[in-house]
This record gives structure tokens, sequence and C-alpha cells, in this order.
């Protein structure tokens, strides 16, 4: 039985859009896409059928239940959840999985990566705004973990 999956914590949206921005993300065909982890060593399948029944290997998906930042990555690329250009520079080349590792808070780990973007020119309220809009998208869209579509033929 398919599980209602709860909204991410707020890192996931940076960490999603970080993920495209270093284009570790690879549709294959019109419900799938492979994801590769931040340090290149795991890489997640992820499955968004039009039921909105949804599949991604990623821990926080699987055993946390929350939307887990490969979804999140794979609606971005499909135009599903809107895609902030200039957040999406800001957010690419951070090891995601080492800080995570190292501060184990995420709001730690937010903080120095909003901190990094404002350096680069790219104001908070920016990010903390396209974050909002993301997970209020999420939120309305009732995405439900079906584990069965871990055998998904994604072709």
């Amino acid at each position: 039985m398919p599980q209602l999956l709860r909204k991410p914590p707020r890192i996931k949206v940076l960490e999603a859009i970080g993920c495209l921005g270093d284009g570790r993300l690879k549709t294959i065909g019109d419900v799938c896409a492979e994801v590769v982890s931040s340090r290149g060593d795991k890489r997640y399948k992820v499955v968004v059928l039009p039921d909105n029944r949804v599949y991604s290997s990623d821990n926080g998906t699987r055993l946390k239940g929350y939307i887990g930042y490969p979804i999140i990555a794979f609606l971005m690329e499909k135009g599903v959840i809107p895609i902030d250009r200039e957040v999406m520079k800001a957010m690419t080349g951070i090891p995601w999985k080492d800080l995570n590792e190292k501060y184990r808070r995420y709001a730690i780990v937010e903080s120095i990566v909003v901190r990094r973007a404002e350096r680069m020119g790219v104001r908070r309220e920016i990010i903390y705004d396209y974050i909002n809009i993301v997970l209020k998208k999420l939120g309305l869209m009732k995405l439900y973990y079906d584990e069965t579509l871990e055998n998904y033929e994604c072709g």
C-alpha cells in the first residue's frame, strides 16, 4: 500500500537544485531518472508516475518517509516544480553529504550554504522565498511512496 510522503526538510530543496546545477540527474524516459550522489559514490533510481505514485532509492524517501531530493530534482527537471537559475548556480559544487555528516544538523548546513550563496551575490531572501515556493508546491502534490516501483522497467 503506497504511503503518503511528508514534505522534506528545507535543505533538500537546495540539494535538489544543486543536483541539477551539478548535472547529476539523467532522465530516462518520461517517468524515470537516475541521480548520482554529491560524492559520486551512489546512484538513486527515481520513478514518478502520473498518478502521484513515486519511488526513489534514497534514504530520506525510503526510510524517513519524506520527499527526497532525487524526486524533487526530477520534478524540477520535468517542469513540475519551478527552477530559479540564480539559486541553482549558487547551490552547485556543494559537498552535501560531507557537510551533512560533519555538522549533523540541516539548519547548520543550510546556514553555511546560504552564506556561501550571499558571497556569490545571491540574497538570502531570494533563497528562502524559493524554498517556501517549492515546499508549498510539494505539499499540494500529495506524492505516495510505492516500493513496488523499485522494479519498474524504465527502458
